[in-house]
């Protein structure tokens, strides 16, 4: 299965850190387990429930937060030469695990994506951020995971936290009507 994430989630090998670019793997891997999902669903399973009809899936979304993070993070640095530092592997493995929460939150009904029993309970910044912590992912992505949405609204954010929850609004916004 490890294989089949790197194929749908190519931006895992960019993590240099051999050993995060394993832990977020891992992550992904074991939420499909513990979702009940296949990693062929992962091309179906809606980014969003919030706009009926989305045809993105949670994969393009996943990949297009990231690939915004990362350009936004090559602006800075390019940009404010010295004056901020950005960690770019702690970047990376939190956009590509902002929303791994919904594997939890979502489930397939007669067809139909909905929320799941846990998604009524707990929005996906906080399962993924709790799924994450279990698998051993440093504090600092494990903050990422739980401050891109509007969890994380009124706490102080990292300068990481604060690109993945601006791309990842980006990538949400544009399809709003």
């Amino acid at each position: 299965m490890k294989t089949e994430i790197d194929k749908v989630l190519p931006e895992l090998e960019v993590i240099q850190d051999a050993g995060l670019r394993e832990k977020t793997r891992t992550v992904w891997v074991e939420a499909l387990k513990r979702g009940g999902w296949e990693v062929e669903d992962l091309n179906t399973v809606p980014f969003t429930l919030l706009i009926p009809g989305t045809d993105v899936t949670l994969v393009e979304h996943t990949r297009a937060v990231t690939l915004t993070a990362l350009r936004i993070a090559e602006v800075l640095a390019g940009e404010y030469r010295g004056k901020i530092h950005i960690h770019r592997d702690h970047l990376l493995s939190g956009s590509l695990l902002h929303d791994v929460g919904k594997l939890f939150e979502y489930e397939r009904k007669a067809g139909k994506f909905v929320k799941s029993g846990e998604g009524e309970l707990l929005r996906h910044p906080i399962s993924g951020a709790a799924f994450a912590f279990q698998h051993g992912l440093p504090s600092e992505v494990i903050h990422i995971i739980a401050t891109h949405s509007k969890e994380g609204d009124g706490s102080r954010r990292t300068i990481e936290a604060i690109i993945v929850n601006h791309a990842d609004f980006v990538n949400f916004d544009v399809f709003k009507e």
